[in-house]
């Protein structure tokens, strides 16, 4: 990992370089003459009946080689643990079949294209792969984004608010020109920055749908009778709500979607076991011409969150790394010792493993003032002993500072790490009185300008005995403050929907996404832009819906980064983008928005035994590289006798 500040600092570098034309190919393919494709036994006896075409005929006409340390063979299956039926959504993110990917450098590559081209930062032509096939053989061609386009992004009936707020530059829809059947082009009179990197994302944006499957769904094409009979049986409201239901391919919860993931769901949640049976389409082979993925299929099984770690232990998971947590660390070594697993240490991408959230947005008029008062925020974090909670927890292993990007980042500043995140009580009660809340109760707590104790409710998703612990150190030190802290675990959708809709105080979650950025990686993340942001949501939300729903930003220094983000998306020059990189983390950092931790803790990752291609060190991150999806578990293998092998999935299970 100690290479990854060099290779990340090419990420995108090229790709939006202005006026030059970018072609990215694909890896070397196989010759087209002479090639032999060898395709999985557990398709042969349908090739055999004349159900399934031979292998080179369900594969792309140039289909994508992707080069791995080890070639593998066909057969078996990977079991994983979820704690939730709608956890079949991780899938997408591990399989990491995308228009455009990151490869293991981090660094943008053709994967379902064949090629792109980028001409100005703001013209994108897109070129698909001719043969190209989804998983029920129906053909990938441009008439899927044409029919995305204009009869799903733009119809108001299924997007209300319009398209996707990434595809409008400074109010401008793309011009999108449909030039054959696999070519078609997107461009905007200004630069579209976050255009391509918002393609490889783990949640993507979708400019393409099966239209062949949907229009059955869409009230333009569809018998008007069995659309309505449709709508009836499925309970839904309308035509564009069942639409919507049965469409989500990040959801991946309807196994009649075609999709272009290397396998295909087949029971349909919800479901205490989910399985997902190889896509006899896919686009990808290995340097041998073997039709990945090499894995039959993929089985989730559904536990709660907190039995998981000892499900693992016990042997009941090939990969895991979600719902396992450093505090798992011990445990699970012990466990190595006597299971058939290895355990690894990942680095972690995120700017704090755990960071606080107060919420700007707070219904409670009080609160919401104070959460606004930038003394307040720094006040909080001068008072959070980040040296103690680095020992107590991890082991002193940690990086101690604020919620920001990471050393491994080209963009890394010591100040933003060390701004306002060094211990100092006395600095700390001097701002808190500075504001005026210096009237105390008998036990010594501050009180509120209306009388109440300053009792702060830190609302929490409860998944992890780690973050209880946590937040039991941050109330011993902020007792020091004369602040009280009460702790409200719940169900994580309700945990969101507490702070969407402005009930919480402050809540506590995982830090920024991608602590590892580059200049030409989008800012999003430290600027109002989504009501998934816990210290804004409403004015997130009032951007995402480009002011349908939420509120107008009303704070000055929210305001500058905001258009700060906007000035990113429209710069093709990539010196203006690194100076508009550097003001938003000073804002940022001054302004303390989100209170972190400790940073860089290692993910436990366990992996069986027999399984290849997984690497032993590797970079936890959501995005970019949607976890594992940058590895490829489509060429992960498991190397068993045959006769094992067969035993792990049976034929007759799967294609029933």
């Amino acid at each position: 990992m100690k290479h990854l500040r060099a290779r990340i600092s090419r990420v995108l570098g090229l790709v939006l370089a202005a006026p030059a034309v970018l072609a990215l190919a694909t890896l070397p393919a196989l010759a087209a003459e002479g090639a032999r494709f060898i395709g999985a036994p557990l398709f042969a006896e349908a090739e055999k009946a004349g159900d399934l075409p031979p292998v080179a005929e369900r594969l792309p006409e140039q289909p994508l080689v992707t080069d791995m340390p080890a070639i593998g063979r066909h057969g078996g299956e990977i079991r994983t643990l979820m704690a939730s039926p709608k956890d079949s959504r991780i899938l997408v993110a591990y399989s990491y079949a995308r228009l455009v990917g990151y490869d293991r450098n981090f660094e943008l590559k053709p994967d379902l294209l064949e090629s792109f081209e980028v001409a100005e930062g703001r013209i994108f032509t897109l070129h698909l792969r001719k043969g190209h096939r989804w998983s029920n053989g129906k053909p990938f061609t441009t008439e899927d984004f044409r029919f995305w386009w204009e009869d799903v992004a733009n119809n108001e009936e299924l997007f209300p608010v319009g398209p996707p707020a990434v595809l409008i530059v400074d109010g401008e829809k793309p011009q999108v020109e449909v030039i054959d059947e696999f070519t078609i082009r997107y461009s905007w009179s200004q630069p579209n920055t976050e255009f391509l990197p918002a393609l490889a994302g783990a949640t993507p944006l979708y400019i393409y749908q099966p239209a062949k499957y949907m229009k059955k769904f869409h009230a333009k094409y569809a018998d008007p009778a069995e659309l309505e009979a449709a709508v009836k049986d499925s309970g839904q409201p309308s035509w564009a709500a069942l639409y919507n239901r049965r469409g989500n391919q990040y959801r991946n919860d309807n196994p009649k979607l075609p999709t272009l993931d290397p396998w295909v769901l087949r029971i349909k949640p919800p479901a205490d076991r989910l399985v997902f049976v190889r896509n006899p389409y896919y686009h990808r082979v290995d340097r041998n011409g073997r039709q990945l993925p090499y894995l039959d299929q993929v089985v989730m099984d559904v536990a709660d969150s907190k039995l998981i770690p000892a499900k693992v232990a016990a042997g009941e998971s090939d990969l895991q790394a979600r719902y396992l947590r450093f505090d798992n660390y011990t445990f699970l070594k012990k466990a190595e010792k006597e299971g058939r697993f290895a355990l690894h240490l990942w680095e972690d991408s995120r700017g704090s493993n755990f960071a606080l959230f107060p919420n700007l947005n707070c219904n409670d008029e009080e609160w919401r003032k104070l959460n606004r008062d930038v003394r307040f925020r720094r006040a909080l974090s001068l008072g959070v002993n980040r040296h103690e909670i680095n020992q107590a927890i991890y082991y002193g292993l940690g990086k101690e500072g604020a919620n920001t990007v990471q050393e491994m980042s080209p963009l890394f500043r010591s100040q933003y790490r060390l701004s306002w995140s060094v211990f100092d009580l006395s600095t700390a009660n001097r701002l808190l009185d500075e504001i005026g809340l210096t009237e105390r109760d008998d036990e010594g707590y501050r009180r509120l300008p209306d009388g109440r104790r300053m009792t702060i409710i830190i609302e929490t998703a409860g998944e992890s005995t780690e973050e209880t612990d946590i937040l039991q150190l941050i109330k011993d030190s902020w007792r020091e403050l004369g602040i009280d802290i009460f702790t409200k675990p719940s169900q994580r959708e309700v945990f969101r929907d507490r702070i969407f809709t402005g009930e919480t105080i402050m809540s506590v979650s995982f830090g920024v996404d991608n602590g590892i950025p580059t200049p030409d990686m989008s800012p999003k993340e430290f600027a109002p832009s989504t009501q998934q942001q816990y210290m804004w949501p409403k004015w997130g939300q009032y951007i995402e819906t480009q002011g349908a729903s939420g509120t107008p930003i009303d704070l000055p220094e929210a305001q500058e980064l905001a258009d700060l983000l906007a000035q990113w998306r429209g710069s093709a020059d990539a010196d203006e983008r690194r100076e508009i990189w550097d003001r938003i983390l000073a804002i940022w950092s001054e302004q303390v928005y989100s209170i972190g931790t400790v940073t860089n803790i290692p993910q436990p990752v366990i992996v069986d035994k027999s399984i290849r291609n997984l690497p032993d060190q590797g970079m936890w991150a959501w995005d970019p590289g949607a976890h594992f999806g940058v590895y490829r578990i489509d060429c992960l293998w498991r190397e068993l006798a045959p006769e094992a092998l067969a035993s792990l999935s049976p034929v007759e299970d799967r294609l029933q």
